[in-house]
């Protein structure tokens, strides 16, 4: 995954716009992205910080962890369940 751009160059490209260039004029100056010249612009004027959001993570896991007693009793009463099965389970659990 590409490392987000450094802070420093967000400040200098919205500064760029603010002085009076378009977005992509700016984006061109400095060589990044239009789209993301225009992502910082709309950021600062929604009162937005321009430090660069977390990348990735985990994004599933809870969902897993909400059903993890149901999950962890199937596979003790039957230990060669399958993940259909498990499957099948949970969705007439639900």
């Amino acid at each position: 995954m590409a490392r987000a751009l450094s802070l420093d160059l967000r400040e200098r490209v919205v500064e760029a716009i603010a002085k009076g260039l378009s977005c992509r004029q700016a984006a061109a100056r400095f060589g990044v992205s239009a789209s993301s010249a225009i992502r910082w612009a709309a950021r600062i004027r929604s009162g937005g910080a321009l430090a660069p959001m977390n990348q990735g993570g985990d994004r599933r896991s809870q969902r897993i962890e909400a059903e993890a007693a149901f999950i962890l009793g199937a596979v003790a009463e039957q230990p060669d369940i399958t993940l259909a099965e498990l499957k099948g389970q949970l969705r007439n659990a639900a």
